[in-house]
C-alpha cells in the first residue's frame, strides 16, 4: 500500500500550501486537488488489493461502478462495512471535494483524509 500511502501524503501536502482564513480554505482549486489526490490514493489502494487477489493490470477496474462491483466481489462479502466507506469516501472526496468543489472547512477536510487512511489500512490487511 506504500503508493496509495504516498498519494495520501501528497494530499496532505496540498493542503498545508493551501491559504486559509480560520477555519475555512480560502482558494478552491488546491483543495479539489487535495481531494482529487486523496480518492486516487483510495483506488490505489483497491487496485493493490486487487493484484495481490490475482487480478492482472488489465483486470482492474476502469469506473467507480466497476470498483463498486470489485469491493462487493472479492471484499463485500468478508467487510460490508469497507464498501459502505468506499461509496462514502466517493461522495465526500470526489464528488463534493473534488467535482463540486463544495468543501472549504478544514477540520471537515481532515476528518475525511484520516477516514481514507483508515480505509487504506483496513483494505491492506
Amino acid at each position: 500500500m506504500k503508493e496509495a500511502i504516498r498519494y495520501l501524503h501528497n494530499a496532505r501536502e496540498i493542503l498545508k500550501k493551501a491559504p486559509r482564513e480560520g477555519r475555512f480554505y480560502t482558494d478552491v482549486k488546491p483543495v479539489r486537488e487535495a481531494c482529487s489526490t486523496a480518492y486516487l490514493s483510495i483506488l490505489e489502494a483497491i487496485n493493490e488489493y486487487l493484484l495481490n487477489r490475482g487480478l492482472s493490470r488489465k483486470e482492474l477496474p476502469k469506473s467507480v461502478e466497476a470498483y463498486q462491483k470489485a469491493l462487493h466481489k472479492y471484499i463485500g462479502v468478508h467487510n460490508g462495512n469497507l464498501f459502505k466507506e468506499f461509496n462514502m469516501l466517493y461522495d465526500e472526496l470526489h464528488i463534493a471535494g473534488y467535482y463540486r468543489g463544495w468543501l472549504h472547512e478544514v477540520a471537515v477536510i481532515k476528518e475525511i483524509l484520516d477516514t481514507a487512511r483508515q480505509f487504506i489500512g483496513k483494505i491492506s490487511k
